[in-house]
């Protein structure tokens, strides 16, 4: 027996009307805003309503700010994030599950800490690590006594310095050390035959042959929405490319925008930012739309 749920499809209805107002009512005050003039804004506040500027506004992003080539910046973060993040998380994952390792539970374990412990909670450490990846070499040399036995055969103890601040690399690198794609691909891998990988070793089939013929193409849903997620991450992040980047043209979209509120008492231009803002927004937007479809296979097919 069906039963008549035609109250229950008024309320879910009412409350899906009510998700897509919360969701798109300030886009479209966003859109709103940046359509108009600072004048018009200094006059009238924020409004619901449209102007006529919202073309000269993007054109004042172009040639005011640095935002175009921040958004550069971004991309190569965000792009050398979830390739980088992709190749490690597919390798760390390949090795866990395939191979026996020692002690494989407990280093699964350590890479999972990194979830629970983000960069926003080590971005200090990680900075002291980052004006000078030789810091921890040096620091062991120091501990063992070996320096002093380096100083009294060369006169002088050893120490190298290599900062990647203020660099693409300082900027990538860091956000690398999280393990929730090492942790997709392991529920995913976990979702195959067991028995898959000893049948490709009787066909002739060794562990890089698995690895590129066989692994590889079954888990290309899992890279896309791994490759989505890490992306978005890294053109979002504030944080560290706030303190890792001491010039304008190091620093990517996201902190851009943070820039063009004046420190002082001053009003924002919130048209431009405004205008800023939506120009920044429309890469993730585009990937995410045309990548839907793989991100939620993704997930779903990681699931165990």
């Amino acid at each position: 027996m069906v039963e008549n749920a035609r109250s229950i499809n008024i309320v879910a209805s009412l409350i899906l009307i009510m998700g897509v107002i919360f969701i798109f009512g300030p886009l479209y005050l966003t859109l709103a805003t940046a359509s108009h003039s600072y004048e018009f804004m200094l006059q009238n506040g924020l409004t619901w309503s449209f102007g006529g500027n919202l073309i000269a506004n993007f054109k004042r992003i172009f040639t005011e700010t640095s935002i175009p080539m921040q958004m550069v910046n971004s991309l190569i973060v965000a792009v050398g994030n979830a390739v980088a993040g992709c190749v490690l998380s597919f390798l760390s994952a390949y090795a866990i599950v395939y191979f026996r390792v020692r002690w494989a539970s407990i280093v699964f374990a350590l890479i999972l800490a990194t979830v629970i412990l983000p960069l926003d909670m080590r971005f200090v450490t990680t900075y002291q690590v980052a004006s000078n990846i030789f810091s921890p070499l040096n620091a062991v040399l120091d501990a063992t006594g070996l320096n002093d036995a380096v100083a009294g055969l060369f006169g002088a103890p050893f120490h190298a310095e290599w900062s990647i601040l203020n660099t693409h690399l300082g900027l990538v690198v860091p956000l690398l050390a999280h393990g929730m794609g090492t942790f997709l691909f392991r529920q995913f891998f976990l979702t195959l035959p067991k028995d898959l990988f000893k049948a490709a070793r009787m066909d002739g089939a060794g562990p890089i042959r698995f690895l590129v013929d066989i692994l590889l193409p079954l888990s290309r849903t899992t890279f896309a929405s791994l490759f989505v997620l890490t992306f978005l991450s890294g053109w979002t992040q504030y944080l560290w490319p706030l303190v890792a980047s001491s010039t304008a043209e190091m620093q990517t979209a996201v902190v851009g925008l943070a820039r063009l509120v004046p420190d002082e008492g001053a009003v924002p231009d919130y048209p431009l930012i405004m205008a800023g803002a939506i120009l920044v927004s429309i890469i993730p937007l585009t990937m995410i739309a045309l990548l839907q479809r793989y991100l939620v296979q993704g997930l779903v097919l990681s699931e165990k």
